[in-house]
């Protein structure tokens, strides 16, 4: 009950803080979704389309989604440099993962004869692929998105350890000074803000599932 009365006066005397440190956080986080949802949306559609190429191409993905995040922030360092730099690039290659494998599985699990149909009506590739296969896709794609964007937000609040902004500097400045009001608080955030991207997301994907249907 303590620490709780501590994390609402903190919030109240260093609000200005916060919310700086807030949208910093967001823009860090949304730069690094931007990017690796583009990436993994196109690798993803190139991977369905030439399918030698998936056991490659998620088989990386898989191993560097394995790579603990802070592990990952110091290999990067000496290429780099410290800062959002190094986060962002950090970042997006986490968010990739999701997006690939769920854009792959999306396009390869469709009913084959709404896909014969398609082709049937004198549609060309490409138009199958924009006008049937990633609308019928849009659903388990979004899943992908709501993952990357979860998981985006949740990891970056390590970034600040090479030197990069966002609410992980309360809860870095937390631990240095064993303040566990300012971690607690920075903390918390973080989980507020990537509760409520992942309810608005979850709706989304629940409205292009139903509608794919």
């Amino acid at each position: 009950m303590e620490l709780l009365e501590e994390i609402i006066a903190l919030y109240a005397q260093r609000a200005d803080w916060f919310a700086g440190l807030l949208a910093s956080h967001i823009a860090l986080a949304l730069t690094a979704i931007v990017i690796s949802c583009s990436i993994g949306l196109l690798l993803g559609v190139w991977t369905a389309e030439h399918p030698w190429a998936a056991p490659p191409v998620i088989g990386l993905c898989n191993v560097l989604y394995t790579i603990p995040a802070i592990s990952l922030l110091g290999i990067l360092i000496p290429f780099s440099g410290i800062g959002n730099k190094t986060a962002v690039i950090a970042l997006t290659i986490y968010g990739v993962m999701p997006m690939v494998r769920n854009t792959y599985v999306g396009l390869t699990t469709l009913d084959p004869d709404i896909l014969e149909a398609a082709r049937g009506m004198g549609s060309t590739r490409m138009q199958t692929l924009l006008r049937v296969k990633l609308p019928m896709a849009a659903g388990v794609i979004l899943a992908g998105v709501r993952n990357t964007v979860v998981m985006t937000i949740s990891v970056a609040g390590i970034a600040s350890f090479v030197g990069a902004g966002g609410l992980g500097v309360a809860i870095y400045r937390g631990i240095t000074i064993y303040n566990p009001a300012m971690t607690a608080a920075g903390s918390i955030l973080i989980a507020l803000l990537a509760i409520l991207c992942d309810l608005a997301l979850g709706a989304l994907e629940r409205y292009f599932k139903k509608r794919g249907s």
